[in-house]
């Protein structure tokens, strides 16, 4: 766009992404209308979402404009690296379907806190409550709006368009982008988010895969395929995801702290486990599951491969005809390759992606204060049970409250960005591990104490604290090892203390039979041809693949990972035609 805009292109753009988001709004309310008056209706869409509403909420729900520009910008600048942050969730989605969300279903758990009250005590539901307000309230709402603010900024050049400065488009997008988001999460409850996220996934696909093609084809002179042959044949090096240690995600950390990292955030964390929860049954959510995990897989073909198209349409960042800066590859390649009658199918595909983690935030951070502290303190003072339009009422207003800070909040970000960005990255550290390391262990033990669950997130509070802050200058290791590291220290803590102060009766799982527990019968072939996805990708971009030219191994080892599922699937279907003829 850039000068390039005139009234009526924007008139075009503003009016078509109009016409789609109202479209998704509408479809929304059409599916949630008279479901959301109830405790399981508006939480937890009352427990009844499938395959395709669970895996379309995770993708959008995790996908916001900051990987959009972010993934991008690092391929242009580095290279394929930080594709691990997307692709190895994988493993965390398998983990999820066959060890986390079964006992989370058997329990009929509404949130993670309330299995760590059944599992430990309240006074660790009360921690861990803390810790996600301020990590969502402080952080990571406020993050997700002044990101997305930003995209839209660069992408539309909003000051210029409306002759404001600066600082007032950054608000008044943020506002325009917060209000319109949190309506689904205030109104529609978490059905509304999911049907939404779905909906915007959609788009997200679309968009994903209409831009690398559009960009090849400028690549190659309006020719797909020569655009390919040359990004598969020069400066091979940007397709390299075996990071090194100068690189954004060196490769080591995918065997140390990305694991933690990714097994909280698609196990544990409160927003992203929430759409899991209100699964249909265990087959739907397995099912939802799993193929989130093949979306994510698809991730460095959307956002990462129109990175390495910019590359080689511009130059190396601060070169001549290069770009100022990497962050700027993605929004340049969308106004020189997009259709201007298509801007406005992807500014609301934008907005989508953006809404959807806001408020998918705003919808969890209500659950959690009405089901773990609002509901639990009445309970305390004796009150009478409460009514469930009277929760539904609370979680409203605590849902506007926490939109309207997160308002105030977010456009203080611009004014210190290189180091807020910085403090939400180690933020994040300072509950995630612990977090994880406390499920795990409440998972697999019976005799480990609620005190063991205290001291560890009090440790981990000071020890991350000291080392990020006090001894950042002389611990040079990677944060992500560094993740590892406090694991360990942390199981091997809960464990030790259970073993010297266990509790005196042996916590019992008490299974709830609201939900039908029937595994999904293709589950396990369905994770093997996942791991496999990801084992691949691995090979394709690496110097056994496209990296300096395709090696002798890359084939074989393709064969052996296509006939590894071949036999998987093959067995599945064998077993279920015996089980049928019985």
């Amino acid at each position: 766009m850039g000068d390039a805009i005139n009234t009526t292109d924007l008139s075009a753009t503003l009016l078509s992404c109009l016409f789609f988001m109202l479209l998704v709004a509408w479809i929304s309310y059409r599916k949630t209308r008279g479901e959301v008056d109830n405790r399981d209706g508006y939480f937890l869409a009352g427990r009844g979402l499938t395959a395709v509403f669970i895996a379309g909420s995770l993708l959008l729900t995790n996908l916001s404009a900051e990987q959009l520009i972010g993934l991008n910008g690092s391929a242009y600048g580095f290279n394929l690296s930080s594709m691990a942050w997307e692709v190895t969730a994988a493993f965390a989605t398998i983990c999820m379907a066959f060890i986390f969300l079964p006992r989370y279903l058997a329990g009929a758990f509404s949130t993670l806190p309330e299995f760590l009250n059944n599992r430990f005590d309240d006074d660790v539901r009360r921690l861990t409550v803390l810790l996600f307000m301020l990590g969502y309230g402080l952080v990571t709402i406020p993050s997700v709006l002044y990101s997305g603010s930003i995209a839209v900024l660069r992408l539309f050049d909003v000051p210029a368009l409306f002759d404001l400065p600066y600082s007032q488009a950054l608000t008044l997008t943020i506002v325009m982008i917060g209000s319109i988001g949190g309506l689904y999460a205030v109104f529609g409850g978490l059905k509304a988010v999911a049907v939404s996220d779905t909906l915007n996934g959609i788009g997200l696909l679309l968009i994903g895969l209409a831009v690398p093609l559009l960009g090849l084809s400028a690549l190659g002179n309006g020719s797909v395929g020569e655009g390919l042959h040359i990004v598969a044949n020069t400066h091979t090096e940007k397709l390299n995801s075996i990071g090194g240690s100068s690189d954004p995600t060196p490769f080591a950390t995918l065997f140390t702290g990305m694991i933690f990292a990714n097994l909280f955030y698609w196990c544990t964390n409160q927003y992203v486990i929430q759409r899991t929860l209100a699964a249909k049954n265990l087959a739907e959510g397995q099912k939802g599951v799993l193929f989130s995990g093949f979306l994510k897989v698809l991730v460095p073909f959307m956002m990462m491969i129109p990175g390495v198209i910019a590359f080689h349409l511009y130059g190396p960042v601060g070169s001549d005809g290069g770009l100022p800066s990497i962050d700027l590859a993605y929004p340049q390649l969308i106004r020189d390759v997009l259709p201007t009658y298509a801007m406005g199918f992807f500014l609301a595909v934008l907005l989508g992606a953006v809404f959807s983690s806001f408020n998918s935030l705003l919808n969890s951070a209500a659950t959690l204060f009405c089901l773990d502290i609002y509901l639990p303190l009445k309970q305390r003072q004796g009150a009478a049970a409460v009514d469930d339009k009277q929760l539904v009422k609370i979680a409203k207003r605590a849902s506007v409250v926490i939109a309207l800070f997160s308002f105030v909040v977010a456009p203080m970000l611009q004014f210190a960005p290189e180091g807020l960005w910085q403090i939400i990255r180690i933020f994040t550290g300072f509950y995630n591990i612990p977090v994880i390391a406390i499920v795990i262990v409440g998972l697999f033990t019976r005799r480990v104490p609620a005190l063991a669950a205290k001291l560890v997130i009090i440790f981990h509070v000071l020890a991350y604290g000291l080392l990020k802050f006090v001894f950042d200058d002389w611990l040079t290791i990677h944060f992500l090892h560094l993740y590892a590291i406090l694991f360990a220290i942390e199981v091997a803590m809960m464990l030790l203390i259970g073993r010297w102060f266990p509790r005196r009766q042996a916590w019992t799982f008490k299974r709830s039979d609201r939900l039908d527990l029937q595994a999904w019968r293709f589950a396990v072939p369905c994770a093997v041809s996942l791991a496999s996805s990801v084992v691949a990708l691995y090979l394709l971009f690496s110097p056994i693949g496209l990296v300096n030219g395709l090696t002798m191994a890359f084939w074989p080892l393709i064969l052996a990972l296509v006939s590894i599922n071949m036999l998987m699937w093959w067995r599945a279907a064998s077993f279920r035609l015996a089980i049928t003829k019985l």
